[in-house]
């Protein structure tokens, strides 16, 4: 697991072993996802009305803005400075599963194979106990990915386009600003657009980044026994708040697998060692989920 050449919350590449599963040969798709809500009426997060005692207006919280709603994506007109998030993300009253890009947005037929999106971790977790699934953990997902190439860099191999044959969505050019399509697509992409890996899973790497039930901590940690690398669940719930907003204590889960908003230039992290830290009460407009049945 991990790598000691990219990011260091990657760091140190460590070994780890894992009991037999079987996992979802492709994100969970919004067609998949509307036979759940049909089923039983749920809701998601992102259409619940908000609470305004979790949103302190002394924080920052706008009044006008704790309305049901997600994250969504915007691309700035103008380069901007990538230290700062908030030049290309934006929240959105509407945005939810059915209405990705906000009001007005919808979801039409040639949309049903394409990942679900603006998931937050309890949405997934429902669907996955309502399936008779469950969601993976970080080690679980980070093995499938690699689908037998272990140490590889991308879930293919070492080469990111071999005989210029793209491999994955991603955004290529200068993220946020120029997206050249190089893959064809500017968001998301049908579940299975682009091969396979070892396994016979897709779109392990890019499209939608992926739930895993880990509580995120800061650094990679190896095990220094047999029995911690067994079967690992990373991190502790405690431990995975945001030290920079200690005024803001949602806990957060490690996310794999990159998105089509991924650039070298800004998020090289479309490969099976990579993760990052989502806050679990949030869902955004590049974030699904897949899952697994342990054998």
């Amino acid at each position: 697991m991990g790598s000691n050449d990219h990011y260091l919350e990657e760091a140190p590449a460590h070994h780890a072993t894992v009991e037999a599963f079987w996992m979802d040969k492709t994100p969970v798709t919004n067609e998949q996802f509307r036979r759940f809500v049909e089923a039983t009426g749920y809701l998601t997060i992102a259409e619940r009305p908000l609470n305004p005692e979790n949103y302190p207006i002394d924080l920052g919280a706008k009044p006008e803005m704790l309305a049901p709603g997600s994250i969504v994506f915007k691309k700035p007109p103008h380069r901007v400075d990538l230290r700062d998030h908030f030049n290309w993300w934006t929240y959105a009253p509407g945005a939810s599963w059915r209405h990705p890009l906000g009001p007005g947005s919808s979801l039409k037929k040639r949309m049903a194979r394409h990942p679900v999106v603006h998931i937050a971790y309890e949405d997934a977790e429902a669907y996955a106990n309502w399936a008779g699934k469950a969601l993976p953990a970080e080690a679980e997902w980070e093995f499938a990915a690699r689908g037998g190439l272990e140490g590889a860099v991308y879930t293919w191999g070492d080469e990111f386009a071999p005989n210029g044959k793209m491999m994955a969505n991603t955004w290529q050019g200068e993220f946020p600003i120029v997206n050249l399509l190089t893959d064809g697509y500017e968001r998301t992409s049908p579940a299975g657009s682009f091969p396979p890996n070892g396994y016979g899973l897709y779109d392990m790497a890019g499209n939608v980044w992926e739930w895993t039930t880990d509580w995120y901590q800061e650094r990679g940690k190896a095990a220094n026994s047999c029995c911690a690398s067994f079967n690992p669940k990373g991190g502790e719930k405690e431990a995975s708040y945001d030290l920079r907003t200690p005024q803001i204590r949602i806990p957060r889960k490690v996310l794999k697998g990159g998105s089509y908003l991924c650039a070298p230039n800004y998020c090289l992290r479309y490969r099976p060692a990579a993760r990052i830290a989502q806050q679990i009460d949030s869902g955004t407009c590049h974030q699904g989920f897949r899952c697994i049945v342990r054998a």
